[in-house]
């Protein structure tokens, strides 16, 4: 095989993927969607770190945040068979990989507090109670790029949802380092997509849901009794 018929095969099969051509996208749920911490507010208020942009996450910038992420692998569980002189593996189902997606820490902390508050969500750790699923769960995007950045491959997680956040590492040796987050993410299973299914998906998932919408205004009521209540004792 030449190197000429390598040049044909990958120009036929329209050159090689990149792996830093991705784009992941995804609207978590209400309890994230928004960040109406009266206190969190007030103390961005004091220290001079308050933008009202922040209130919202943003899946646009939850996308440029995103500093790596991987495709999901698929195995299949089997069961060792007895035969009559030899074993062999039958198949009697699947699992699919958990996904990490790595992001990049502002100094407001912005991923750190929307993951804190999604996978409170999903465990309440002062009350000792669990959430409803239907009630943290999402559906997230991976979308691999061309050169153009034209989504040229996708994989839906359906029903996902964090399972681990990752500590953060704090050191005086490290001047020009930059904070990351690490995030584990378990789902139902993954469905591959085409260019059209893949630009569809991303487009839902970037919009909050109907549940999530008409909660908006109790989200923001209830904030607004909270953080006067706080404002007065100041």
């Amino acid at each position: 095989m030449s190197i000429d018929n390598l040049k044909a095969i990958i120009g036929k099969r329209q050159g090689l993927a990149k792996t830093n051509r991705f784009l992941t996208i995804f609207t978590p749920p209400t309890q994230a969607l928004l960040n109406l911490d009266p206190m969190d507010i007030v103390g961005r208020f004091a220290n001079g770190t308050f933008n009202a942009r922040s209130l919202i996450s943003d899946p646009r910038d939850i996308a440029f945040l995103c500093e790596a992420t991987s495709i999901p692998g698929r195995s299949i569980n089997t069961l060792d068979f007895q035969a009559e002189k030899e074993t062999i593996k039958m198949p009697n189902g699947y699992i699919d990989d958990d996904v990490q997606m790595t992001f990049l820490l502002t100094n407001d902390y912005y991923m750190k507090d929307m993951f804190e508050t999604w996978i409170s969500s999903i465990v309440d750790t002062e009350n000792y109670t669990l959430g409803y699923k239907k009630n943290y769960q999402t559906d997230i995007v991976i979308q691999q790029l061309n050169a153009e950045d034209k989504n040229v491959y996708g994989i839906k997680l359906i029903n996902a949802y964090p399972i681990n956040i990752s500590s953060i590492a704090l050191n005086n040796e490290s001047e020009n380092s930059i904070q990351k987050i690490e995030i584990t993410f378990a789902y139902d299973r993954y469905i591959p997509e085409n260019f059209i299914e893949s630009s569809v998906s991303g487009f839902v998932s970037a919009i909050p849901n109907l549940g999530s919408i008409l909660e908006l205004p109790d989200k923001f009521t209830n904030a607004k009794r909270k953080f006067e209540k706080i404002s007065s004792l100041f």
